[in-house]
């Protein structure tokens, strides 16, 4: 309620100055009048008496003037009204020194011997002149302080950067209620405290001054001894040292718990459990109610939630009607119904006409007997509903002393007003209550519904006792002299920790002034009276429910409609303070003293319950760590507009989880469409779209969310991933553009064919990759490696800028440098770029060998024309269209032609073998692990021949998991050979992937790492092609071993997996110097061919330009699938396979293990595949390996034969190790004319060329001789030597 003494009031009104002018004059005359009339009434008690009663009359006119001004100045903040109110309260005070002086020119300390009792407290009020005894301009100037700091705390906003300005009503209160941002709720808090607490220091001090030399005028020590003189004990401060060491225990186990709960909340950075808590955190500005972080610590969640606030909402509850349910309670006691001005003159709400006013709750007493006002900025909760019914306690008071004397109209001691409404709320907060009123469809009674009510009603009740003491103590000790204006803000702190065991959560210092944050310190309440009340108030629940016949445990009273608890309080509320509070109290409790035995008596059940707990938990009662502070998190203030509540970001989650499943599965299912019949029609862009929508939807609010302070990591991994919305980013336009390049240059490279003279069209599968599996035509191959390229990548370089271009601003807007940023991101490791140049250096020497051992076996077939034993290899020569893998070569390179070919085919197709039964051979294997055989509708759905109706389709084997959690396919051309058997376990490892993490939310169902998920296939693929494995499934007739079948084996093994190593890692290479700019749009097709001479010793078996587009030619390019998954995966594929290999007891060479029918390999895989992308993916390495790193070493051990062998047989043969001269390029004719030949890209006769080349000699040397020349001097200069650039990259 409002500031001051005895009435309850606050502000400011405009009023007749003749009333005040008329009231003086008279008072002037009254001795006089009284002298000539009625002389002996000065010695008697009589006159007295009659003085009393003229003060009375007088006084009400006074203080309706004056509390009107301060009513106007707080419903409307303006200056001028200020300044009325300022001028009101100087006639209030000019009235009270007038009366004032005379009672002690009239009856001086005689009034200690009246019999009246009420009559010596009357006289000893009007006596106390406090601020009426500075002088008058002292007296303006304590008024002006008092209303300045009203006006300062009132209109104080706390702003943020984009000018947004939040009031401490509603805006900052809900903040502190509501958020669970870290951040947020420190800025708000910290926001707070510098705008309202810090101007009032420099006012503050002087008004101390100014109040401590008016009560000294009256005899007190100071202010502080004034204020406790209302409460008429001698051992008052004694007492409540006591009452307070009562509390402790109680409070002391709450605080603990409600730490526990915090610390599960923002974790150890912020909380710790040996110290105090940080003050920003419990729900409120002031720490002084915790009431609003019930919700973090709910100790039985399943019991329904006593938070009515929705329900009222629902209701279309509004202020008005909480008001009249308020008086409802009243009137169902007996007492009495709010007057017709309550409801016409009251401010019940915020008013919406822009003016300022000032929120905090007040009720009003005008002293006319008949206007009694409430002003509250009501909204609809639960919390504002109990302040209503508290307001309306005040109210009820003033009416039912409105009879009393002006001076003894106030409570029979402050804390008494603060209890009246409290005692009720005490009621309409029940259960059982708020069921009565409709707010509850049921009031359960049982053991753990009343655990939840209490520790909310401990949250805030008995969070409260320490605050309410201790400002008082504070300002007690300021107000004598013990804190000096030096140390007041230390020593709030102090205090605060002391018996709070809060502390400030950023540094504060003496520039700083903290208390004046708090509204009762510039408002000039003091604030003892609600620790009083907190008391009193259970006296009075107890005294009250015994009065209306309750039984039962006393939390569980409500006196709604009880008329004979009505009767007993109306006692106390006639009385005002006429009588000593200590006699009121023992008419109603039967004990004059305050006693906390009645508020320990009703939380008794939910201390038990807290000691329990905190014994469970181990906590450590206080805070022993008194000086310990939480850091200020970094970057702040940045971030505190995002959402912090990880309640929320779950139901978030939740919320995504269930729509993009919906959403992918339509996405997939149009993209399986397009795939499987390629259309103008099936293009899947319209639900690319959508899912891009989608998306960009929940991306754009996954960014909303501040993750740094979650417990769950899991949530915070899937908000990190949510918030990268890829190519959704892009404007619309800009998306659509970027979905048709995408399906445009896929299109584009899926129709591609190569057609002879004869109209003879191949498609790359299966005719060009027949071609260049099986032809040993060097033309011929040329013809279909050349011709592949003209049809598909040469079409697509415009569209392929222009991709770069939109790639990189969607990374951009997604905040990372460039799309190869993004891209290597995906890794989760900073140091990924030099890990993987680690692995590549620790595999090129095995590389070197392979390339120089098949350079020699391709010379013997091709000869000198073609070959050059210090050379790239032409591109075309290694059986697969981009020289990936050179398996297919196999016949030609192999080291013991007598011995054991390790290929199934033959005996595949020997044994009928179909698709569907290589199929079904790799889902036994996986069964065999103790692994999940595939459902149902992946041998319904899944196309894995290419169709025979005519239909174009996408032939590139894929696996698809369509995000419902049962549907899983793949898609592939398959051809029954061995090849296509490895490719489908290869398949087949990423649908067992699906199907192990199925049940993780959809952001984790992918692979730990992008590697991982082409590892787990292939990993199969390294058993299922052992001779050992292919035996036990009749695909080999015997499994000798000698070291010509083992060099065999690890030979084709290598073709494949070291001669694709370079491959899959310049790919990338490329692409990622695309997307940041060091390989120009004019130096794509040039910078491409150095990347593969490079690494992988390779050139052009024709002349390239810029006009060609060769990586265009490489589906994963138009495709725009990352490449560099394909090198990690051969390379962590030796890893597992090594530990699995282990795991299913493997003796002997790693190349001979297979791991079919062993459960303990398949549990350890199936353990690490049910991780999918949810934690780091060092976690799940470690799960399969024991080790968190990526490693060669594991694939080095496994072909350590092989390198053996090769060393010897490159030894052996004086090959050189790589290529030095990388400049060759083969014979590259394409004419049919043979009389011609291509020189310097020119078609000339050979004659031409000959002359040619001797005139390019002759300028060669001329050249050779000046440079050396030119040279020698340089180094003569410079002493320092140099190489081009371009040069190095080559080598």
């Amino acid at each position: 309620v409002g500031r001051g003494p005895g009435p309850y009031r606050d502000g400011a009104a405009s009023h007749p100055p003749s009333v005040l002018v008329f009231l003086l004059s008279l008072l002037s005359a009254f001795p006089r009048i009284l002298l000539h009339l009625l002389p002996s009434l000065l010695s008697r008690e009589e006159g007295a008496a009659q003085f009393a009663r003229s003060y009375n009359d007088t006084a009400e006119l006074v203080f309706f003037d004056s509390v009107s001004a301060s009513w106007n100045y707080n419903t409307n903040l303006t200056a001028e009204n200020a300044a009325l109110q300022v001028q009101a309260s100087l006639e209030e005070q000019n009235f009270t020194e007038l009366w004032g002086k005379k009672a002690k020119e009239l009856y001086g300390n005689r009034w200690h011997n009246f019999s009246d009792p009420q009559l010596r407290k009357i006289i000893g009020s009007i006596q106390t002149l406090g601020p009426s005894n500075l002088p008058l301009e002292e007296r303006e100037q304590y008024n002006t302080i008092l209303s300045d700091m009203d006006k300062i705390y009132s209109t104080a906003k706390v702003c943020l950067s984009n000018s947004t300005c939040w009031d401490l009503e509603p805006d900052l209160s809900d903040i502190m209620a509501t958020s669970r941002s870290y951040r947020k709720l420190l800025f708000a808090w910290e926001g707070w405290h510098n705008a309202a607490g810090n101007p009032l220091r420099p006012k503050y001090e002087t008004f101390v001054e100014l109040s401590n030399a008016a009560y000294s005028m009256d005899g007190f020590n100071d202010t502080g001894s004034y204020w406790r003189s209302w409460y008429n004990s001698d051992s008052f401060e004694r007492d409540l040292e006591h009452i307070y060491n009562q509390l402790e225990p109680l409070y002391l186990n709450l605080h603990a718990f409600v730490r526990r709960k915090l610390y599960e909340r923002y974790g150890p950075k912020y909380i710790n459990l040996k110290g105090p808590i940080p003050a920003h955190l419990l729900g409120n500005m002031w720490a002084q109610q915790w009431n609003n972080i019930y919700d973090l610590m709910i100790p039985f969640p399943e019991k329904p939630n006593l938070d009515v606030t929705s329900t009222m909402v629902q209701q279309g509850w509004n202020a008005t009607h909480m008001f009249r349910v308020s008086e409802e309670f009243f009137t169902s006691l007996g007492l009495l119904d709010m007057p017709p001005e309550f409801w016409n003159e009251s401010m019940l709400e915020k008013p919406s006409d822009g003016r300022e006013v000032v929120c905090h709750a007040s009720a009003w007493d005008f002293y006319n007997r008949k206007d009694f006002r409430i002003k509250q900025c009501t909204s609809v909760t639960m919390e504002q509903l109990f302040t209503v019914h508290h307001e309306m306690g005040h109210i009820q008071y003033y009416l039912q002393y409105k009879e009393q004397p002006v001076p003894f109209r106030s409570g029979a001691n402050p804390g008494f007003h603060e209890a009246i409404g409290d005692v009720l709320s005490l009621s309409v907060s029940t259960p059982k209550h708020l069921k009565e009123i409709g707010l509850l469809s049921s009031a359960t009674e049982d053991e753990e519904s009343n655990i939840n009510y209490l520790l909310k009603m401990a949250l805030e009740k008995i969070a409260f006792l320490p605050f309410g003491y201790l400002i008082d103590q504070w300002r007690w000790n300021v107000f004598s002299g013990r804190t000096p204006p030096s140390r007041y803000n230390y020593d709030w702190w102090y205090l605060r920790t002391k018996y709070q065991g809060i502390c400030a959560p950023v540094p504060r210092n003496e520039s700083n002034f903290d208390p004046g944050a708090k509204y009762h310190i510039p408002g000039n309440t003091p604030y003892i009276r609600y620790f009083v009340s907190f008391i009193l108030q259970f006296q009075f629940h107890k005294a009250l429910c015994e009065a209306a016949n309750h039984t039962g445990p006393l939390h569980t009273c409500d006196i709604y409609r009880s008329k004979e608890a009505g009767d007993k309080l109306r006692e106390v509320l006639k009385a005002g303070s006429s009588k000593s509070w200590q006699d009121i109290l023992l008419n109603l409790t039967g004990t004059g003293e305050m006693d906390a035995g009645p508020l320990l008596e009703y939380f008794s059940p939910v201390t038990k319950w807290l000691q329990e707990q905190n014994n469970k938990t181990n906590e450590v009662l206080g805070w022993p760590e008194f000086d310990w502070r939480p850091p200020v998190p970094e970057g702040y203030p940045e971030g505190i507009d995002k959402i912090a509540d990880e309640a929320q970001a779950k139901e978030f989650l939740s919320e995504y989880n269930r729509t993009a499943e919906e959403v992918w599965e339509a996405y997939t299912e149009a993209s399986w469409a397009y795939n499987t019949n390629i259309t103008d029609h099936n293009k899947e862009l319209e639900k690319n779209l959508a899912m891009s929508k989608h998306t960009l939807e929940y991306g754009m609010r996954a960014r909303q969310f501040d993750t740094s302070d979650f417990q769950d990591q899991s949530v915070t991994r899937i908000l990190k991933k949510l918030s990268v919305i890829e190519r959704a980013a892009l404007p619309e336009d800009e998306l659509k553009e970027y979905n048709t390049l995408l399906s445009d240059m896929e299109t584009t490279y899926s129709v591609a064919k190569v057609c002879r003279e004869d109209k003879t069209c191949h498609p790359l599968d299966p005719d060009l990759t027949d071609i260049m599996a099986t032809s040993r035509d060097y033309n011929e191959l040329l013809f279909a490696w050349k011709g592949w390229r003209d049809a598909s990548g040469k079409k697509m370089r415009n569209s392929y800028k222009r991709y770069v271009e939109l790639s990189n601003k969607a990374a951009t807007l997604n905040g990372y440098k460039d799309n190869g940023a993004y891209w290597r991101s995906l890794y989760e490791t900073s140091t990924f770029e030099e890990d993987l140049e680690r692995l590549y250096l620790q595999l090129q020497p095995l590389y070197l060998n392979l390339h120089a051992y098949v350079r020699r076996a391709l010379y013997k077939k091709y000869g000198a024309e073609h070959i050059n034993l210090r050379g790239p290899i032409p591109a075309h020569l290694l059986g697969n269209m981009w020289a990936q893998s050179w398996s297919n070569i196999f016949d030609l390179v192999i080291p013991y032609p007598d011995a054991t070919k390790v290929d199934a085919t033959p005996a595949m197709k020997k044994q009928g073998w179909t698709p569907k039964k290589m199929f079904e051979e790799s889902d036994r294997f996986f069964t065999s692990l103790g692994l999940i055989p595939m459902p149902q509708e992946f041998w319904d759905k899944s196309m894995i021949e290419k169709p025979s109706d005519g239909r174009e389709v996408v032939c590139h084997a894929s696996a698809w998991d369509f995000y419902n959690r049962k549907d899983f396919r793949i898609k592939q051309c398959t051809v029954v050979n061995m090849d296509d058997l490895i490719t489908v376990h290869h398949e087949m490892g990423h649908v067992q992937y699906f199907l192990q993490y199925k049940e993780q939310p959809v952001s984790f169902r992918d692979g730990a790492n992008p590697g991982f998920h082409e590892a787990v296939g292939d990993v199969m693929a390294l058993s299922v092609s052992t001779p050992k494995h292919l035996h036990s499934i009749n695909l080999l007739e015997q499994v000798t071993e000698n070291q010509g079948d083992d060099i065999n084996y690890l030979m084709s093994i290598a073709l494949d997996k070291i001669a694709f190593l370079p491959f899959g890692y310049l790919m990338d290479q490329w692409r990622w110097k695309v997307f940041d700019g060091r390989i120009k749009e004019d130096e794509y097709n040039k910078e491409w061919w150095n990347l593969r001479m490079k690494y992988q010793g390779l050139c052009p078996p024709a002349l390239r330009s810029e006009d060609d587009f060769d990586p265009g030619a490489k589906f994963h390019i138009p495709a725009n699938v990352p490449y560099i998954r394909y090198f990690v995966s051969f390379v962590i594929q030796f890893q597992f396979h090594q530990a699995l290999c282990d795991a299913a007891g493997h003796k002997g060479p790693l190349h001979t293990c297979d791991i079919y029918q062993s459960k303990e390999a398949g549990k350890i895989l199936g353990d690490a595949l049910k991780l999918g992308f949810s934690k780091p993916w060092p976690e799940a390495m470690q799960l399969i390996t024991g080790q968190p790193n990526m490693s060669a070493e594991a694939l080095m051990s496994y072909f350590e034969p092989l390198m053996t062998w090769l060393e010897k047989e490159n030894s052996k043969n004086g090959e050189v190790l790589g290529w030095p001269e990388y400049s060759w390029t083969p014979y590259a004719g394409m004419q049919d004319d043979s009389s011609r030949t291509d020189f310097l890209g020119m078609s000339l006769t050979k004659s031409q060329a000959t002359a040619g080349g001797w005139v390019l000699l002759a300028l060669a040397l001329i050249f050779l001789i000046t440079t050396i020349f030119l040279g020698v001097k340089f180094f003569s200069a410079r002493r320092k030597a140099f190489k081009s650039s371009s040069e190095m990259e080559l080598k």
